[in-house]
Parts: C-alpha cells; sequence; structure tokens
C-alpha cells in the first residue's frame, strides 16, 4: 500500500495579500523617495568656492559670512585671495563659481564669461608714513612711476632724501591695470626696475617697511602707510562716493556663462540692494545696486 505524504501549502487570504502588497508599495515609494531626496540634499549643500582679486577680497568675505549668517542652513562661501586674472581665468575653467575682479572685462578675456558689478572702489597712491607727501599731480605720479624722476628731492612735499624706492603690482592684478588706466594713461608704462608686488597686502607692507618707498593700493589696505591726496583732493571714500576723487574703479563678480544654482542665489542676494547688502559695501566701498 502506497505511503501517502502529507504536503501543507499555506494559502495567503485576501486579507493577507492586500497588507503584503501594501508593505511592497510603500518600500517602494520610500526608496524612491530617498533616492530622489539625496541627490537634491546635495544639490543644496553645495558650497561655492569663491577667488581672485585681493582688493575684492575683504568685501567678499564680509558678504559671505553675512550670507551664511542669513542662511545658516547654505554652507559659507569659501573664499580666496589671489588676482583679478587668477579669478577670470578660475571662473573660465571651473575652478571657482564665481571670479573676482577689480579691473574691468578685456577683449582678450576667455569666450562666454558673465562679468557683475558689485561695487566701486578707490585706488590710493601710498608712501612711508615718514615720509607723507600731502599730494600728487597726474603729471608727478606719471613722471615717478615712468622712471623719469627717480630721487626724492625732485619731489615737492618730500621729507625722504635719496632714491625713489618704486613698487608696482604685477601684470595679472586689477589694480595694476586700474592704475595705468586712470592714473598713468594710454602713452605711458610703469618703470621695469619697479619690485612688482603679487597682492595688496605686499604692496602694503613693503611700502610701510622702506622711508623711500611709493607704490599704490585699495582703499582698504591703507593702514600703517600714508594715503597721499591726488590732484588735490584726498583719496578717502567720502570723495570717491561724490565723484570727487578721480582714482575709482570697479568690482566684478565673474561666471562662466549666465550664473546658475548656487552661484545665481549668491550674486542675486548682493546684487539685491538689500539693507545688509548696503551697509556692507558702503562701509569701505562704492555701493552700486
Amino acid at each position: 500500500m502506497p505511503t501517502n505524504t502529507l504536503v501543507t501549502e499555506t494559502r495567503k487570504t485576501p486579507a493577507k495579500e492586500f497588507v503584503v502588497r501594501v508593505h511592497r508599495t510603500l518600500v517602494v515609494v520610500l526608496t524612491l523617495t530617498l533616492s530622489l531626496a539625496v541627490p537634491a540634499a546635495a544639490v543644496a549643500a553645495k558650497r561655492l568656492i569663491i577667488g581672485g582679486s585681493t582688493s575684492v577680497l575683504p568685501l567678499q568675505q564680509k558678504l559671505a559670512a553675512a550670507y551664511h549668517h542669513q542662511f545658516p542652513k547654505l554652507p559659507e562661501p569659501k573664499v580666496e585671495g589671489g588676482q583679478s586674472d587668477i579669478g577670470v581665468e578660475g571662473a573660465a575653467s571651473g575652478r571657482f563659481d564665481i571670479g573676482d575682479s577689480s579691473r574691468d572685462p578685456l577683449s582678450t578675456d576667455p569666450h562666454g564669461l558673465v562679468f557683475t558689478k558689485i561695487a566701486r572702489d578707490g585706488i590710493c597712491v601710498i608712501t612711508n608714513d615718514k615720509n607723507p607727501v600731502q599730494n600728487f599731480s597726474q603729471e608727478t605720479i606719471q613722471k615717478i612711476f615712468s622712471g623719469s624722476v627717480r630721487d626724492w628731492s625732485e619731489v615737492s612735499g618730500a621729507t625722504a632724501s635719496g632714491p625713489i624706492e618704486l613698487f608696482d603690482r604685477s601684470t595679472a592684478s586689477g589694480t595694476q591695470d586700474a592704475f595705468q588706466n586712470i592714473f598713468m594713461g594710454l602713452d605711458l608704462r610703469i618703470s621695469p626696475a619697479a619690485s612688482a608686488e603679487n597682492s595688496n597686502s605686499e604692496e602694503q607692507n613693503a611700502v610701510s617697511a622702506s622711508t623711500n618707498a611709493i607704490g599704490f593700493v585699495s582703499f582698504a589696505y591703507t593702514t600703517g602707510v600714508h594715503a597721499a591726496a591726488y590732484q588735490g583732493v584726498e583719496c578717502n571714500l567720502r570723495n570717491a562716493r561724490s565723484g570727487q576723487y578721480g582714482g575709482v574703479r570697479n568690482f566684478w563678480m565673474v561666471t562662466k556663462g549666465e550664473p546658475k544654482g548656487e552661484a545665481r542665489k549668491y550674486i542675486a542676494w548682493v546684487t539685491s540692494g538689500n539693507k545688509t547688502t548696503k551697509n556692507i559695501i558702503n562701509s569701505s566701498w562704492i555701493a552700486v545696486h
């Protein structure tokens, strides 16, 4: 007689099958939600990298800190120094989300860049505190920086004696470009005998260390040196804002194409004319929005 084998089969009731289907549906929905949410969070958390001009650097650092304070869930933008050409090239290459430039756009700049003006700034001719020349005419500046006048005995109002120690900025500098255009004009060039410094702070330190030195820096770098008047007008923020002081240039933020994502939001905030950005910019520079 054959042996019968009992096979027990557990069948799901309709109610159990419904619960299983609902559970599986919830798992699928949750998985999809998480997979979509992670990239979105990553994009929201992107930290902006900003770099370039040392003239723009102090302003950009203040703006970035204020932006993070107002939007604490966003990482504070990382702000680096360098020079204007580094900021422009960094924006073009993608090294920077935003490049800082203290010179106007050039025809030789990489194609497709967008320059957004954020402020105006002044350039001061500086001497050592022990040689506080009160005023320079444009003609005197041109003679000194071109090298045709080489001794302080030839400069009216100088208290120093002996050879003039001339300081320039490197050719990648926006401050150098602006000084060349505003103070020197189209036909004259700064003497190649001048010592070329890589940043405003280096120029500031060099002039403060030598009684016979002369150079030029952005408004924010005149501590510890003497800022001379130009064409009879003192180099200060009040005179620059009123239009009396002639040594004024633009500050720019540079992007590769129209700004996108977090860069677009940040630039829109800076240029919105809100109370926070206006107060920061007008503290040491000139607001344009």
